[in-house]
């Protein structure tokens, strides 16, 4: 196996010759030039992983989907996408041997919770296993662990230069924009995917690296595969102001289904956890789901770029093509109810390929679903003779930003990425209506996006708000005091006074036998009985112990016990364990100055 260069003996050759190197680098090249050299690596690699596993995906749908018949249903629909599935999890079970779902909210966990450090298998693993998920069928999207590759590019590059946990965020980033740029050919997109989905904050140190990554993640893609858009799109209707109060409407609607699609992933990702507990049932059951789904609405099949394209040219009827409804695509209540199903099961799919062991992103499933979205919306109001009459091109691409935006929470990136990934700039007023208005609606019901919901709960997410960044960094366990001398409920006062001659505190945790906390004896409550020896034999600690305003557990976030200090108004709380076992206590004193501590490092600029 082969050694990288931290993993040597100290006295290899190499070993030495990266030492001197790192040392030479120090002296001669100052940090912030050093990372805008490292961003521009890392967007070589992202562009270039970006590459391979488009060219991967395509290769495989290909060879499984090429010789399928177009005018009737095909039934390897429900072989492939299940074959995928267990390929995928035999994979990750026995090759990669961790966990590589969830790509983007693992990015998110590491910046939070690991110091922006990401393993090295994750270069690579996370573009085998979605290769095979996405090219047999899994109806996910490629760009979650495009953007685990790149993040775990730039971490791992970092890391090899023995940089900063501040820097290594930086370069996270600029890995995640790189693979984000690289795959749809969209630089703004990438870039702004870091600073409104990994929340990483804009500043004079982190804007060069971050547009160098996405700049040359997007050039790379450029120089190998053309300058074409990813989806062809020529508005042949103009827009019209007349055309706004609907353009607000669809916003609305944007705004629900992404709501919708929310909901029923959380919902099939909970009854996958918590109900299938075992992976065989898991791949059985999404297995099933996946199959049964695809083979009724061939579209579900894969990314469903296709169809995509299909819609923004404005022919439904090709939608159709490759299922057993096949001949009724000529009918517009056909076509409105069959890509209607599609919206709704679209969640359904997108949960059961990753719930069954597959892996892949949410990513595409909201860019699939808002140019369903749209496209329903504008063709339903045509078809019922409501209004003026609704381009479906153009209000297709807009519910492509609005759903992005809602299911994302990023209506800016959603804006931006809608425009790059189709060249349609003259919509670009309606695209910000729909965007904004449907991130405005699925705020009422969701604080947080589908990324970074189950991190928040736990408290365990890095935000742009400094106070919850600062938190977030701060681990209760760190601040942990442990100084203070316990005492027993059937100690003597004699005892209690000895005990308080031998301490620097004034505050003393009661224990029990198994070293559970009791209470606590505090030194101004028994100031007014420690000289009197007429007591040392007579009164014991259990009678003038008193029970604590509040506990800490030790695995409590820093948000959360700031909250039960301005609750309490205490200064100083017990920490226990998850048994209730006594460990230390935290102080206000040491919050702050951790707090500070770790403010005036991740603010350094």
């Amino acid at each position: 196996m082969t050694q990288t260069a931290s993993h040597l003996p100290q006295s290899h050759p190499l070993k030495k010759a990266f030492m001197a190197l790192l040392l030479w680098r120090e002296k001669h090249i100052k940090e912030k030039t050093f990372v805008s050299i490292l961003a521009l690596l890392v967007g070589i690699a992202g562009g270039v992983a970006a590459l391979i596993l488009k060219w991967a995906i395509h290769f495989i749908a290909k060879l499984c989907t090429s010789h399928l018949s177009v005018t009737s249903g095909n039934w390897l629909y429900f072989i492939l996408p299940v074959v995928g599935i267990i390929i995928t999890a035999l994979y990750v079970k026995y090759v990669v041997k961790d966990n590589i779902s969830h790509g983007v909210t693992r990015v998110l966990y590491a910046i939070s919770q690991k110091k922006s450090r990401l393993k090295r298998h994750n270069m690579y693993t996370s573009v085998v296993a979605s290769s095979i998920t996405i090219g047999m069928g899994g109806s996910v999207g490629a760009e979650g662990p495009i953007v685990y590759t790149g993040a775990a590019i730039g971490s791992n590059l970092g890391q090899l230069f023995r940089l900063s946990p501040r820097v290594l965020m930086i370069l996270v980033g600029c890995g995640a924009a790189a693979g984000i740029a690289g795959i749809f050919k969209a630089p703004i997109a990438g870039m702004l995917f870091t600073l409104e989905v990994l929340m990483l904050d804009l500043t004079t140190v982190s804007v060069m690296p971050l547009l160098i990554a996405s700049i040359t993640g997007a050039t790379v893609a450029y120089c190998f595969t053309g300058m074409d858009v990813e989806f062809f799109f020529v508005q042949s209707e103009p827009f019209v102001t007349g055309r706004i109060p609907y353009v607000l409407v669809l916003g609305v609607f944007c705004g629900l289904v992404s709501l919708y699609f929310t909901r029923v992933m959380n919902m099939m990702e909970n009854f996958f956890r918590k109900t299938l507990r075992t992976q065989v049932k898991k791949t059985a059951v999404g297995g099933a789901i996946l199959a049964a789904l695809v083979f009724l609405f061939p579209p579900l099949y894969g990314e469903g770029y296709s169809a995509i394209i299909d819609l923004l040219s404005g022919d439904p009827s090709q939608i159709v093509n490759r299922s057993i409804f096949y001949g009724d695509g000529s009918s517009p209540l056909f076509i409105l109810a069959f890509i209607g199903m599609i919206i709704l099961t679209k969640g359904f799919a997108t949960s059961a390929t990753n719930g069954g062991g597959g892996v892949g992103g949410t990513f595409a499933p909201s860019l699939y679903l808002g140019c369903m979205a749209g496209f329903f919306f504008a063709y339903l109001f045509n078809v019922l003779g409501i209004g003026p009459g609704l381009s479906i091109k153009n209000f297709a691409l807009m519910g492509m930003a609005g759903v992005m935006s809602g299911v994302m929470h990023a209506p800016l990136m959603a804006i931006f990425l809608t425009a790059e990934l189709t060249g349609g700039y003259e919509l670009f007023l309606p695209l910000l209506m729909v965007s904004t208005i449907s991130y405005g609606t699925i705020k009422i019901f969701e604080p947080y996006s589908i990324y970074t919901m189950r991190l928040a709960q736990r408290g365990e997410l890095l935000t742009h708000h400094k106070d919850k960044a600062v938190l977030t960094l701060l681990k209760t366990g760190s601040v942990v005091e442990t100084d203070f001398i316990p005492v027993k409920p059937d100690w003597s006062l004699k005892q209690m006074v000895d005990t308080i001659a031998k301490s620097n505190r004034n505050l003393f945790p009661v224990v029990g036998d198994q070293g559970e906390l009791l209470g606590i004896v505090l030194l101004d409550e028994i100031r007014n009985i420690m000289f009197r020896p007429d007591l040392y034999r007579r009164m014991y600690v259990d009678k003038f112990m008193s029970i604590p305003p509040a506990k800490i557990c030790v695995d409590d976030s820093m948000e959360t016990v700031m909250k039960t200090f301005d609750d309490t108004q205490a200064w100083n709380l017990p920490v226990v364990d998850a048994d209730g076992k006594y460990l230390g206590f935290v102080s206000k004193s040491k919050i702050f100055n951790s707090y500070r501590r770790v403010l005036r490092h991740y603010s350094e600029d």
